[in-house]
């Protein structure tokens, strides 16, 4: 896919350091001092770029901390011009962008809630039109990669060539550990469609806690993210928006410290001769699991005839629940994991209804087929 706009590699950034590109700071900017404080400790930390700060908060309730307002604005510019360091807000409307640019906001990013409603994206994209600023695009709350990729063409179309997108992760009905599912395999298939547009990830509100800060950070550099949003407060607990995602500045630099970054390809030939075999074993497994598929719907689609003939319902929920249990079983046997063999086998089970269903429908498609 070809954005109408150039965009730049992560490397031109305005204030670019290194790789990662480090974003730091409070949730919410919430007093004059408890931002200078911040800031200043921050400002500290080798290869900081940028120094976030909510100032308008789209809370999912009400009567929860909002922000303080264009109030905000004046203290960042402070911090702009004791630090040094650059400075980025959310925005959620185009009021919002023409306040930004009034006090020299350099970074700004479209957040979850906002990045859903294409209307929305629309008017901050007319807002940005003309306009030389970098501009980041979180993820949809819900994992809806088209819903992503449109918000980001939206904003392109202004001539944001400084762009790129933010991996928040993703709202799910199941239980987790995180607050907001990684679901990795979305921001993966994002490169693949969009391959020179910069990634950021924001392992806080992946996270939800700081004990996972360090965990996702990681595996978000060894997936070659070019970034990380990661949030900090001079006094987390007394924090009036998400104080158990935030991190001291002193603890942000000892994460930081630890993080490995590793080289985004090899160099070394005996490497790549040795990866290169690999990667072939690699495809002749990713071809036998196909030719597998085809074969067991090939099975699915004998059964359904059975089942048309017979008048028999498609879903047999006593038959799905024994092949749950038992490839549940097997596969953690084998070192797999739970989840891994839920989302593969739901997979396969729907698009064996999707055959059965196309059997009795006299051959046509299912809405999940033709969508």
């Amino acid at each position: 896919m070809v954005l109408e706009s150039k965009i730049l590699p992560a490397n031109d950034w305005k204030g670019y350091k290194s790789r990662p590109f480090l974003i730091a700071g409070p949730c919410s900017a919430e007093s004059e001092e408890q931002v200078m404080a911040t800031a200043r400790e921050v400002a500290q930390i080798k290869d900081i770029s940028v120094f976030r700060a909510g100032i308008w908060k789209p809370r999912t309730r009400p009567n929860s901390f909002e922000g303080v307002g264009s109030e905000g604005l004046k203290w960042l510019r402070t911090v702009k011009q004791e630090t040094g360091l650059m400075v980025g807000i959310e925005v959620a409307n185009e009021k919002h962008v023409y306040e930004a640019l009034k006090y020299g906001i350099d970074m700004l990013w479209i957040g979850a809630r906002t990045s859903v409603n294409p209307f929305t994206v629309q008017e901050i994209s007319d807002a940005l039109s003309g306009v030389d600023v970098m501009v980041l695009i979180k993820n949809p709350i819900n994992p809806d990669l088209e819903l992503w990729i449109g918000a980001i063409e939206r904003i392109a179309k202004a001539g944001i060539t400084r762009l790129g997108a933010i991996h928040r992760g993703f709202s799910a009905y199941e239980k987790s550990v995180y607050r907001n599912h990684p679901n990795w395999q979305l921001p993966i298939e994002l490169r693949r469609r969009i391959p020179d547009l910069p990634i950021i990830c924001d392992p806080s509100h992946i996270s939800g806690t700081r004990q996972y800060l360090y965990e996702i950070s990681q595996k978000a550099l060894d997936l070659n993210f070019d970034g990380l949003m990661i949030e900090s407060h001079i006094d987390p607990e007394r924090a009036l928006s998400d104080s158990a995602q935030q991190l001291t500045p002193n603890d942000l630099k000892e994460l930081l410290s630890r993080l490995i970054l590793r080289n985004p390809v090899a160099s070394d030939p005996k490497l790549l001769d040795i990866l290169g075999e690999l990667r072939q074993q690699i495809d002749i497994f990713d071809d036998s699991l196909v030719e597998i598929l085809e074969r067991r719907m090939q099975v699915a689609e004998t059964i359904g005839r059975y089942k048309k003939e017979n008048n028999i319902t498609i879903l047999q929920p006593t038959r799905w629940d024994e092949i749950i249990r038992k490839v549940m079983v097997n596969g953690r046997s084998r070192g797999l994991s739970s989840e891994l063999i839920d989302t593969i086998f739901k997979a396969i089970h729907q698009e064996s209804i999707n055959h059965q269903m196309r059997i009795m429908n006299n051959g046509i498609a299912t809405p999940e087929e033709t969508s």
